[in-house]
């Protein structure tokens, strides 16, 4: 009897300072975490929002890095922190729609434990290879990858990671290429690799891919969506060099814990909302490669991540990819 009430005692109190909460919230800064290393895209994009929107708010939003286990290991400090709005994640569909088919066991439930917020855009990722490559398309890279099978190396951001799966896509559509997959602790160490030689190629995202490219440190020779990025129009898709069916792309979300009162999420899709329709903001997403998502609600953002859940679950399963 005196465990129940205490329990009951508990439940009122937190009902009631989280009542408290949302009628002065923001009173202090808020923390974002990705969950992929510093310098990725992922990072990129939520220095991009998280700055805006705390100028909306009116309290300082903190990006944490929190890499490791394909983003698994930031997704879940999220879903098990107060729901209170002081939390927040950038999701990516590593977190929300890869890793749930990839993992025998996940520490959280993709759906169940996240409010969404809303979805900040889509971004297409590109397949790069090493200058000293000797080649400059898909076309010439599968004729190489086929003369040499087993040589060259590719790079992804982790084992079962979106770029890992694209990795192997692409070796499965162009024919059965043979190459051997590097995995890293994230992007940035990954295309740090790809512009020393370490590594011959790798898919990563646009915002990623763009600045190398520019410098020369990288030659690009096709983009992952169904039509060529704004960013870069001039390289050809995949697609269209032969590679029929193929995408490959990130996303990005923003996501509160299970149970964050509907108040304060409204006050996050505002300010989001508010940020993406910022032309400063929304010029340099696109820069960057990201087509942001006009007008995101959470409910649009919960049916796209039970979306991309059903889309990517016969993908993991064909190419093989599962970590134990």
């Amino acid at each position: 009897m005196k465990r129940r009430v205490l329990a009951a005692v508990v439940g009122l109190a937190l009902s009631f300072s989280l009542a408290l909460a949302q009628d002065s919230y923001p009173s202090k800064p808020i923390r974002l975490v990705v969950s992929f290393a510093a310098g990725g895209p992922t990072d990129t994009v939520a220095r991009i929002m998280g700055a805006r929107m705390a100028e909306l708010l009116g309290q300082p939003i903190v990006v944490e890095n929190k890499a490791g286990a394909g983003g698994n290991i930031g997704a879940d400090v999220v879903a098990k922190s107060v729901p209170d709005g002081y939390t927040l994640l950038m999701a990516t569909v590593s977190t929300h729609a890869i890793n749930p088919g990839l993992y025998k066991q996940m520490p959280y439930d993709p759906v169940q434990d996240f409010a969404p917020v809303g979805q900040v855009g889509v971004t297409p990722c590109v397949l790069a290879v090493h200058p000293s490559l000797p080649v400059k398309d898909v076309r010439g890279l599968i004729a190489l990858l086929k003369a040499n099978p087993g040589k060259y190396s590719y790079g992804s951001s982790g084992l079962g990671s979106i770029l890992h799966l694209c990795g192997e896509e692409f070796k499965s559509m162009a024919g059965g290429l043979e190459a051997v997959h590097v995995p890293y602790r994230g992007s940035a160490p990954m295309m740090a690799d790809l512009v020393g030689g370490q590594i011959a190629f790798a898919f990563d995202a646009l915002p990623t891919v763009l600045p190398q490219v520019q410098g020369g440190r990288i030659r690009a020779i096709g983009g992952g969506m169904a039509t060529r990025a704004r960013a870069m129009p001039e390289l050809p898709t995949l697609q269209e060099q032969g590679i029929s069916g193929f995408e490959c792309y990130t996303w990005n979300a923003i996501l509160a814990p299970a149970k964050t009162p509907a108040q304060i999420i409204a006050q996050l899709n505002a300010a989001m909302n508010k940020a993406l329709a910022d032309p400063t903001v929304l010029k340099r997403l696109q820069d960057t490669g990201v087509d942001p998502t006009p007008n995101s609600t959470p409910d649009k953002t919960a049916e796209f991540i039970k979306t991309e859940l059903a889309k990517w679950a016969p993908i993991i399963r064909v190419s093989g990819a599962h970590v134990d």
